[in-house]
């Protein structure tokens, strides 16, 4: 059994040899170099392109602009699943070159060069008259009338606006005795910073467009350049090779129409297209930036008695995710701490900024960032221990969400609380870090989060698996979930390894995809992809299995029921007897001159279930005041994620993630010119990523129930390590220093204010 072990990546040696590719190794040298024009201005309309003096530069082949785009497809970005029923599809307001100019660094024209020098130098030659508009960079400035307009389609920029309401709040707020506790919470623009920059190259081979591509989601991204083309889908092949991080980022359609646009405008010569890093932070996607307000009525002995919460999600410019983020956000609020009379109001605006989209958490870390920040702000009013109050008030055991019929099977909870106030100390801390003075002081900070698996049943959740035997008994699998460095493909492995009976070696997962021959899957997104392709490698191993077993009856005279794989050998069950090795079974098989068979299996699971995830974080930090600065000393993180496929891998994710929530709390916020809209810290100097400099050494820890639901027992766990870091570090400031910081990041120009307006400075 492989499931559960500490198994290496199977990945791992062409890895740390350099032997493995990512899209550029697929480049020829006989690409021609695309770049592209962003507009200057936040608003306005493009009036006209000059691009005479840039057509002499010697390597120029072709400079396309917004002009050229007569055909007018409009296409939606997001990679979530796509749907027959219009009202599961999403907005489609994306063209591959625009002269409609809705942010800073919008897509207006592009160079086709024979190198890079030759397009950079053209860019600088392209001048562009504007017709300049108003804009609005405040998500709740956007929504008041007389704002500029970003969409005509969207009165006062409102992308939508949903509520849940239950019980009745006017009512409950009527209570004798109630304390009320409200705060607003800021969280910022962010991007994902991952190792590779977005690349796709495109080329025309027997009419056929071949489209190479860091992405995510292969088949996504096929029907995204479908529509954006105006072409017939089969007719467009996506290869994704080994990617360098996603993150979210690459689960958008972000490049691939364009650069498959250009390839037409050439002929179906070779195009790439590879972004700069300083393009990326804003022409890309970002993390949604989302201001919260919380009202919470509660009781002195520490229950709730109605709850409201408004969030504004800044979209930046464009729809692509659009308000699935402050969507999730909303439902964790009523889920969390459950409470009978609660209104929730989220709304998605549209503002001149870059757009966001998904990123690693999906809206659950501005949604904790603001509840767990509240939570501790209640806590203090009504002088309970934070702990305490969220023992108190957490979603219980059995509590079932009527919509995604998700249920909590377990005391997970208390269980990662108790894991984490063993391993850091809380209680002894909690007492010691009380009432200082002084500048320097220590302060320790607690955190819960909430987190869904996959997004059934909001949208579309199925997975495909393939599976070949070799001639040796080995297996080929192929699967559409994708791996993006996170370890999917040894996790797949392990568990293909467990149904079929065979060691792990002897399955060859074929990493990369590539729409015409990879099985139909979705990518990787929503913590989905050991969840999902769980119940498609399960039901195809099962498959192959039975015809197997089945075969071995002609060779064994033992029937199948009898029979069974155990680390790749036919056994007899009735006595454990091995009575052939499946390596003599499948070259049997293929090569019999009586019953030859190529036993292979294919099956797709539509997922009809979904899983809670959960867990906690506590840190400890000391807290300079004069110098408004944070440091970390010390931090945990617990989760509930079910059965860890493999342990090692689990802890990687979690450290991983750890490090991208201490960074939003901190130090990472991408700062636009109120001026112009421009980007002012578009660059990995000025943008302030966290680094192993930053923070102490990383503890994760877990508490393994099973899930039900799941074909292995296991859960989400890709996304949670970012969802309770940053909450945690602002508790833990709290606690030393006695001011609540409800702005992320906490930077010291932050610090400064919150602490000059208490007076400690």
């Amino acid at each position: 059994m492989y499931v559960g072990k500490n198994m290496p990546r199977v990945d791992a040696y062409d890895k740390v040899t350099g032997r493995t590719k990512y899209t550029d190794d697929f480049c020829d040298k006989e690409a021609y170099t695309a770049r592209i024009v962003h507009a200057t201005i936040a608003h306005g309309k493009v009036a006209a392109i000059d691009i005479s003096e840039a057509e002499k530069i010697p390597g120029v082949i072709k400079i396309c602009t917004c002009f050229d785009v007569t055909e007018k497809h409009y296409f939606p970005t997001a990679g979530h699943p796509w749907c027959t029923e219009p009202s599961h599809q999403d907005v489609a307001d994306r063209l591959v070159l625009t002269d409609e100019v809705r942010f800073y660094g919008d897509d207006i024209a592009a160079v086709i060069a024979e190198d890079d020098v030759s397009a950079a130098q053209a860019i600088r030659k392209i001048k562009v008259e504007y017709e300049e508009y108003p804009f609005v960079l405040d998500v709740q400035e956007a929504m008041k009338d007389g704002a500029p307009q970003i969409h005509k389609e969207y009165p006062n920029n409102i992308l939508k606006h949903t509520q849940r309401y239950q019980g009745n709040y006017e009512e409950a707020i009527k209570e004798e005795g109630l304390i009320k506790v409200e705060g607003w919470y800021d969280t910022p623009v962010v991007q994902h910073c991952h190792i590779e920059n977005f690349i796709c190259t495109a080329k025309m081979e027997n009419g056929r467009l071949t489209v190479v591509s860091s992405t995510q989601i292969p088949h996504i991204v096929r029907r995204g350049i479908g529509q954006a083309l105006g072409m017939d889908w089969g007719k467009i092949r996506v290869i994704k090779p080994y990617i360098g991080g996603g993150f979210g980022n690459k689960q958008d359609i972000l490049y691939e129409p364009l650069c498959a646009w250009l390839c037409l405008q050439v002929g179906g010569h070779l195009v790439k297209l590879d972004l700069p890093r300083e393009e990326t932070f804003y022409c890309n996607r970002t993390r949604h930036a989302i201001r919260s307000h919380i009202i919470s009525w509660v009781r002195k002995d520490g229950t709730f008695a109605a709850r409201k919460l408004e969030a504004f999600s800044d979209q930046g410019a464009y729809a692509s995710h659009g308000h699935s983020i402050a969507a999730k956000g909303a439902n964790c609020f009523h889920q969390l701490y459950p409470c009978e009379n609660v209104e929730v109001d989220a709304y998605t605006v549209f503002t001149n900024k870059a757009v966001a989209g998904a990123m690693r958490g999906y809206g659950i870390p501005q949604a904790m960032w603001a509840v767990e920040s509240h939570t501790d702000e209640v806590a203090k009013a009504i002088g309970m221990d934070p702990v305490e109050f969220r023992r108190k008030n957490l979603m219980p055991k059995g509590y079932m969400d009527p919509f995604s019929k998700n249920e909590l099977y377990d005391d997970t909870f208390n269980q990662c609380l108790d894991k984490a106030i063993e391993y850091i100390g809380w209680n002894e801390k909690v007492k010691k870090y009380q009432n200082q003075t002084g500048p320097i002081r220590k302060g320790i900070g607690v955190a819960v989060f909430w987190y869904n698996t996959a997004v059934w049943p909001i949208s579309l959740e199925s997975s495909s698996c393939r599976m070949v035997m070799n001639q040796d008994g080995s297996i080929q699998m192929q699967l559409g979930e994708t791996e993006i460095g996170q370890g999917a493909d040894t996790a797949f492995a392990a568990m293909a390894a467990d149904v079929l009976g065979i060691k792990m070696d002897e399955v060859h997962i074929i990493s990369c995809q590539d729409t015409d021959i990879t099985p139909f899957g979705t990518g990787a997104y929503a913590s989905r992809q050991t969840y999902t392709a769980g119940f498609s490698i399960r039901q195809t191993g099962l498959a192959l299995k039975e015809r197997i077993l089945n075969y071995a009856y002609e060779l064994t005279r033992m029937p199948a029921y009898n029979l069974d794989i155990v680390n790749s050998n036919i056994v007899r069950v009735s006595d454990g007897r091995v009575l052939m090795s499946l390596k003599e079974l499948a070259t049997e098989a293929l090569y019999s001159l009586t019953h030859s068979e190529h036993f292979h299996a294919e099956t797709t699971a539509q997922i009809k279930s979904n899983a809670y995830s959960f867990g906690c974080t506590i840190a400890e930090v000391e807290v300079d005041i004069p110098a408004c600065k944070v440091q970390l000393i010390d931090i945990v993180n617990v989760h509930d994620c079910g059965r860890l496929i493999n342990p090692a891998l689990a802890e990687a994710q979690v450290h991983g993630g750890m490090s991208m929530a201490i960074g939003y709390g901190l130090s990472e916020q991408l700062i636009f010119d109120e001026k112009t809209g421009r980007p002012l810290n578009n660059n990995l100097l000025d943008y302030k990523i966290s680094t192993f400099m930053d923070h102490p050494r990383l503890k994760g820890l877990f508490v393994e129930n099973e899930e039900p639901t799941s074909a292995f027992g296991t859960k989400s766990l890709g996304e949670p390590p970012t969802c309770s870091v940053a909450p945690a570090i602002r508790n833990a400031v709290y606690q030393a220093t006695g001011v609540f910081i409800n702005e992320a990041p906490m930077t010291p120009h932050i610090l400064f204010k919150y602490f000059k307006e208490k007076g400690l400075i």
